[in-house]
């Protein structure tokens, strides 16, 4: 059995039918140094895939075909529920009845839906930014190798985010970097844009314009964005920036500036990285300081958090006044500047959603609770930080499947996760900063190429359940090297 579950090699690393559906891993979005597994975490995993197995022999499929399911989801997420109880004596974090791993009509109720879902933080990766790591590249193109970079093209795209999941709408973001030396260009993002158009799609793909406005020229580039390139938002990194030094969204020699020109352009969406710290460099300016006080200085502008502050590995509990830190730190912003919940801060969960849900499942409900009791049930963003993780199914399935528990939603004000609220989350919030009409939007993509090819797709479906972003520091800070030292 030992050798029949790999339990040496890296998830990417072992057969189809060793990989679980929901993906708890080390990967990385480049953004922080991965951080290893705990032994319980090995536990939860090795836990699940035995659950698979007696879960496959029961229902007579094979393990393959048993993952790849409903149920095989289900199973998975229950597993995980029972480590975490059992090691910490936690509630569970995903609200699923046992028969779930057995019934796939049980297991499809609470896992399958029919949200319009839009996923506010994408990524793709053209050749020439990164072969990022798929399976039948893993025998060519080591990650560590000068080679690493160009696995993934756009089939491989299309595949991940609207045949293997359930997403109807992305937007395309972007890293830190100077116009000069960007990985991935706004002509690059474009085409991935066009190649999506032109499979007879109305709105599948959005595009973010990179601008930092504490760097030399960035400034004069808002106008062909906005104009010839139509982007949806800008989007900056306020830790980012010449010799290492960052900004604030408040400073007036160039975040007030920023947001007047993008407001004289007609681009309302200013895109915000918080949280995730690049490292100590610059640290202060990866905290929402600044956010209240831009919000409330110009309340026809949106400003959205991507990943709402929240820094991985560290827990997350009920507000604290005195933590300016993590989602404690978006929240004390708006609390100080009065801003109220539904206005025009809003909170993107990229990478945040995803470390929470598998690896840190005590904080999930508080972090989940507080961002929609202060920030608003209304301006919660779905974000996937996709394809760094592979397909954002798994997300998906985790977040359905998600409940803050009774107890803590009676101590601290938390709204419990209705349906209703669950559909906000996954697609109609992100819909009034970005302007997006679902009834256009889903009745064009009901009959586009993408919807016919994930039809015919889902007939005989084969996820892969794999991941592209780092694994390891090596595997970072090669990458880091690789890309210029600019990750998004």
């Amino acid at each position: 059995m030992a050798k029949r579950n790999h339990p040496t090699l890296p998830i990417d690393d072992r057969p189809l039918d060793t990989r679980l559906p929901i993906k708890l891993d080390s990967t990385s979005n480049g953004e922080f140094i991965p951080i290893p597994l705990t032994s319980v975490e090995h536990k939860a995993n090795r836990f699940a895939l035995q659950q698979a197995d007696a879960a496959a022999r029961r229902t007579g499929r094979n393990r393959r075909e048993f993952l790849a399911s409903s149920c095989g989801a289900a199973a998975t997420l229950l597993a995980f529920n029972q480590v975490h109880a059992f090691t910490s004596g936690g509630a569970p974090a995903f609200d699923l009845p046992a028969d779930a791993a057995f019934d796939p009509e049980l297991a499809a109720s609470k896992l399958q839906g029919d949200e319009f879902i839009f996923d506010v933080q994408g990524h793709y990766l053209p050749p020439n930014l990164a072969r990022t790591l798929k399976p039948q590249c893993k025998a060519e193109h080591d990650m560590l190798s000068p080679d690493y970079m160009g696995c993934t093209g756009a089939d491989d795209f299309i595949k991940d985010v609207f045949l293997d999941s359930d997403t109807d709408l992305m937007a395309l973001s972007f890293i830190p970097s100077t116009h000069a030396d960007e990985p991935i260009s706004i002509e690059e993002a474009a085409k991935t844009r066009d190649m999506v158009a032109q499979l007879g799609s109305g709105q599948r793909l959005l595009l973010h314009g990179r601008c930092n406005p504490n760097q030399p020229g960035d400034l004069e580039l808002m106008v062909e964005l906005a104009g010839k390139w139509k982007v949806a938002a800008y989007k900056c990194y306020t830790q980012y920036g010449p010799g290492g030094k960052g900004f604030f969204l408040s400073d007036e020699d160039t975040g007030i500036p920023y947001i007047e020109k993008a407001r004289k352009l007609g681009v309302r969406n200013i895109c915000i990285h918080k949280g995730l710290p690049f490292g100590q460099e610059s640290y202060e300016h990866s905290l929402c300081d600044d956010i209240g006080k831009v919000a409330k200085l110009y309340p026809d502008m949106n400003f959205l958090v991507y990943h709402s502050g929240y820094v991985a590995g560290e827990a997350e509990g009920p507000y604290n006044p005195d933590r300016n830190n993590g989602i404690d730190s978006l929240v004390r912003t708006v609390l100080e500047n009065d801003v109220a919940p539904n206005s025009n801060v809003y909170a993107e969960l990229g990478s945040t959603w995803r470390f929470l849900s598998t690896r840190d499942p005590a904080s999930a409900p508080h972090a989940m609770g507080k961002l929609f009791k202060y920030i608003g049930e209304n301006n919660v963003l779905w974000g996937t930080d996709s394809v760094w993780y592979g397909s954002p199914q798994d997300q998906v399935q985790a977040f359905r499947a998600f409940q803050i528990p009774a107890e803590l939603r009676e101590a601290h004000g938390y709204p419990e996760i209705t349906p209703a609220l669950r559909a906000k989350v996954f697609g109609l919030n992100a819909t009034v900063p970005y302007q997006i009409s679902v009834e256009e939007v889903v009745k064009s993509a009901s009959r586009d190429a993408v919807a016919q090819r994930r039809e015919e797709y889902r007939n005989h479906a084969s996820p892969h359940f794999a991941t592209y972003g780092p694994k390891t520091r090596r595997e970072f800070f090669r990458l880091m090297q690789i890309s210029g030292g600019k990750i998004s």
